[in-house]
């Protein structure tokens, strides 16, 4: 049974460099995987997404409206904006930060209010965390991806791989072990989720 995982941010968040770690943790753990991302206006702040499929045998990587098993948004407004793509059930997984469009920015535009409870109210078991906070916390907020991903691994119980060795791959010698505690955070943190709720 094949599983669809869409990615959504904003230009400059390491929203392709997650997809591309997941993607090859998959696939070595033997999961046929398909990978296309889509990069809007990356340079100025707009939106990019990015969409996986995998399972014994993927033909495409099209996640159409109400086909996504799990939603990871990196910024609020780009998980309203991508909602519609996430299946009933499905598991949705948010940063809980606001980035500014130029339209915001200028007075043109208002940052919508009140994003984390309505996204909750629609999908009561989402998983909201300030992923940025953590980043901060750990020395540098480019971590806060790799804290996403340490929340997907989780929510998808795909913690048998080897995530560290690749996370280790795919960044900075100097960086990897900020990385491998921001990985561990996500991780942490949809743990003591699910023993709060038990």
């Amino acid at each position: 049974m094949n599983k669809s995982i869409l990615m959504v941010g904003v230009g400059g968040q390491g929203t392709i460099l997650t997809s591309k770690i997941m993607s090859e943790g998959l696939l070595r753990q033997g999961y046929d995987v398909k990978m296309c991302e889509i990069h809007g206006m990356a340079q100025r702040g707009g939106s990019v997404t990015t969409q996986i499929k995998f399972g014994d045998k993927v033909n495409s990587t099209v996640i159409g409206t109400g086909e996504a098993d799990v939603l990871v948004a990196f910024e609020k407004v780009e998980a309203a904006r991508y909602l519609h793509c996430l299946k009933q059930g499905g598991a949705l997984i948010v940063n809980d930060l606001e980035i500014y469009s130029l339209p915001v920015l200028s007075g043109a535009a208002k940052y919508p209010a009140n994003l984390e409870e309505k996204l909750a109210e629609k999908f009561p078991q989402a998983k909201i965390m300030n992923a940025n906070e953590t980043a901060k916390e750990l020395g540098n907020e480019k971590v806060q991806n790799i804290v996403m991903l340490g929340l997907l691994v989780k929510t998808l119980e795909l913690e048998e791989i080897d995530w560290e060795s690749i996370i280790k791959e795919y960044v900075p010698q100097k960086f990897h072990d900020m990385n491998i505690q921001a990985f561990q955070a996500g991780i942490k943190y949809i743990k003591e989720e699910n023993h709060a709720n038990l």
